[in-house]
């Protein structure tokens, strides 16, 4: 008898001792009551490698950066009453990924965008290279612009300058037709436009990203490559995962975080959205860090009531602090289609930038004419491919080169 009560005796503190190290090398949690509204869990990243020495971080942008224990204060009722932060230290071996910065990204990705889209500059440099541009030569040239989804006015614009440039053309040399080429198509991208991305504090706060989108457009998988392009720039992050209908966006948020050491916020399945998205807004001011970016539900554009909800959001999140940039994201594939939902989507909230995903598979690249054209709203982001670092800023003279390809 006195044996097995010391086998038992064993066998507990094994029991125990394997919990508290599965909990020390795993995820850091802290949850609310189960009677709480919403049940936000607050959840630390986790190391992918244990083995790997961590590399040098900036001050501030790794989870630990957040702070000490946060103290509750008056909150929206719509947000959880209690959240407590775990400890700051993190503990010895915990190791994350260091994304590229995003400087040069687009250039570093042109090969992949010009294998996808060498159909429109290998059409467009054939027909200019000839040596008498006829009536249906032109016509090809728009039928080519056209079928790349630049759109009815902007084709016509391009069409109308290389027109008046004919005598050069039939004269004119493969790499000169090629340059006049990509010239006229960074005219018509915008390069004027104002694509930087609000995402810096100001007054104390931190920037404030709401990401909005239909379902399938990437938009959970672009938060968190944002997540990543934003740490490889030495910026610290918040990710809020208010997408609460969908238990697989919030797990899916919640590993691209815990690859690049930041918090994310998470709710319950079923939880209300706004309160998540307060309490991710709310975490990054307590914690001082640089954004916050919140992932939506991927609603129906056709459904007015979702659109209202997104409108509820931003108006919940703006009682912490304003939200300084809305992004609103398209399926490159979509062509046309994505214009009539970005109009929807504008009119429940004002979108500052799109970020078109999907570039890579797609021979419609002229997408981002028509979207900045008929929207008047400017690319700021562009996913060439599934990796984790394939999210570009947009920059238009290197987008128009790709465009045009290697066909010279």
């Amino acid at each position: 008898m006195e044996f097995v009560l010391i086998a038992i005796a064993i066998l507990l503190v094994g029991l125990i001792l394997g919990v508290s190290l599965l909990v020390g090398r795993g995820r850091r949690t802290t949850r609310l009551d189960d009677d709480a509204a919403t049940g936000t869990t607050l959840t630390r990243p986790r190391p992918p490698s244990p083995t790997t020495e961590a590399p040098p971080r900036p001050s501030g942008s790794t989870a630990s950066g957040l702070g000490t224990t946060a103290e509750p204060d008056a909150v929206s009722p719509e947000a959880p009453p209690d959240v407590v932060l775990p400890p700051a230290a993190p503990e010895p071996g915990l190791v994350f990924e260091t994304p590229p910065p995003s400087s040069g990204r687009l250039v570093r990705l042109r090969s992949r965008l010009a294998r996808s889209q060498s159909n429109l500059g290998r059409g467009l440099l054939t027909v200019l290279a000839r040596e008498r541009l006829t009536e249906d030569d032109w016509e090809e040239v728009e039928e080519t612009l056209l079928a790349a989804d630049v759109g009815v006015a902007a084709t016509q614009q391009i069409v109308d300058r290389l027109r008046t440039q004919s005598m050069v053309l039939a004269t004119a040399s493969g790499p000169e037709l090629r340059q006049l080429l990509v010239r006229e198509l960074t005219t018509v991208l915008g390069p004027d436009l104002d694509r930087s991305l609000g995402v810096d504090r100001h007054d104390g706060l931190p920037g404030i990203v709401l990401v909005v989108g239909v379902n399938g457009a990437g938009k959970t998988t672009t938060v968190g490559k944002i997540a990543r392009v934003l740490v490889g720039d030495g910026k610290s992050v918040v990710l809020g995962a208010a997408d609460t209908f969908r238990a697989a966006a919030a797990d899916q948020l919640e590993t691209w975080g815990e690859r690049v050491g930041v918090l994310t916020v998470r709710g319950r399945e079923g939880a209300d959205p706004a309160s998540v998205a307060f309490e991710a807004a709310r975490t990054g001011v307590e914690g001082e860090v640089d954004t916050v970016v919140v992932d939506t539900a991927g609603r129906l554009h056709t459904k007015s009531g979702l659109m209202d909800e997104l409108g509820k959001i931003k108006r919940v999140v703006e009682k912490v602090a304003p939200v300084t940039e809305v992004l609103l994201v398209l399926d490159a594939t979509t062509g046309q289609n994505g214009v009539v939902q970005a109009r929807v989507f504008t009119e429940a909230v004002t979108v500052t930038g799109v970020v078109l995903t999907k570039l890579d598979g797609t021979a419609k690249g002229g997408i981002v004419v028509s979207v900045q054209r008929e929207l008047g709203i400017p690319v700021k982001l562009v996913g060439l491919g599934e990796g984790a670092d394939d999210l570009a800023p947009f920059e238009p003279e290197a987008f128009a080169d790709a465009l045009v390809g290697g066909a010279d």
